[in-house]
């Protein structure tokens, strides 16, 4: 005869592996999941040892699974004081965080919610305490954009993926893009640098010394970036540098520009001046997606990683 170990085992596997698998499960709840999987044939002190459990919890676990099944798993009532806020009360805090907008601020403090619900009895330390077990965060915002409605995007986005992976013969893939206003700033006092137990420290105040721009093209495949700096972002510059590239490349060569709908870019001057030069075969990243252009990736390296984040410079040309 199998013994009711044996019969949750057998039943209850997948419910057993699904309470392994998530990862916001308490981990008491995991622990005895794990010894509804081991006590099908497996001695309590061995369990123990494996779970590194004290052996008279695998027994009273044990106990609890013979005697009510998968619902083990579950806590048990506690003895205490009755909750003294319900439901309603939670119900009105997430109505308030969601839908009700405060008269003379940005978003819902904790103080707030509980001065605006005062039948509800609630403190602003326990309106906190709601909102964290509901994981509600008022005080945060993300930003997004909504792509706009186009049914052949992700087909135009491997299009253009394609000719970044696959350089096409006879061919050169730049990526080309600006970038505009990097600020040339030196601070009031000297950084001081990083010691034993000490972050390195520099002077919250600054001098401005104007600001930077540059216009880049980025070859896909051999790493190599041309970099201009311009004083003007308009389509005149950008006729320029696209006269440097015909003058810089090989006049055997098609150049495959990557580029965004930038106003310079798809001007009526920069279109005709295109037109006349038809070696460029120009790729426009589709709108709202100019991450797809890999000069993006090139710009975040040197303002994040290079320079620019922690630089201080005492001129434009610095």
């Amino acid at each position: 005869m199998s013994s009711p170990f044996t019969v949750i085992w057998d039943n209850g596997r997948r419910e057993l592996l699904e309470e392994l698998a998530l990862a916001n499960r308490p981990l008491r709840r995991v622990q005895r999941a794990r010894t509804a999987l081991a006590a099908a044939g497996t001695a309590d002190a061995v369990i123990a040892r494996t779970l590194g459990l004290h052996l008279d919890t695998v027994r009273r676990r044990r106990r609890r699974l013979a005697a009510e099944g998968l619902a083990a798993l579950e806590d048990r009532p506690r003895p205490g004081r009755p909750r003294r806020y319900g439901p309603d009360v939670h119900l009105a805090i997430v109505a308030t965080v969601t839908w009700a907008r405060p008269a003379t601020e940005s978003h819902w403090p904790h103080r707030a919610i509980a001065q605006h619900l005062p039948a509800t009895g609630t403190s602003a330390s326990q309106v906190g305490r709601i909102l964290a077990d509901l994981d509600l965060k008022p005080h945060l915002v993300r930003g997004w954009l909504t792509r706009p409605e186009d049914p052949d995007f992700f087909l135009k986005a491997a299009e253009l993926s394609a000719l970044h992976l696959h350089c096409p013969p006879g061919s050169v893939v730049l990526s080309v893009d600006e970038k505009t206003a990097m600020q040339a700033r030196s601070r009031r006092h000297p950084t001081r640098t990083a010691r034993r137990g000490d972050v390195k420290r520099r002077e919250f105040e600054y001098r401005r010394h104007g600001t930077a721009s540059i216009v880049a093209a980025l070859d896909i495949h051999t790493g190599q970036v041309l970099i201009e700096s311009i004083a003007r972002n308009d389509s005149a510059t950008f006729i320029r540098f696209l006269r440097l590239l015909d003058h810089s490349i090989a006049p055997d060569l098609t150049i495959h520009p990557a580029m965004d709908n930038g106003s310079s870019h798809t001007s009526k001057a920069t279109r005709a001046w295109l037109e006349a030069h038809p070696r460029f075969a120009v790729h426009h990243t589709l709108k709202h997606a100019s991450w797809l252009n890999q000069v993006e990736i090139f710009f975040s390296i040197l303002a994040r990683r290079g320079l620019l984040h922690r630089g201080e410079f005492t001129s434009r040309q610095d």
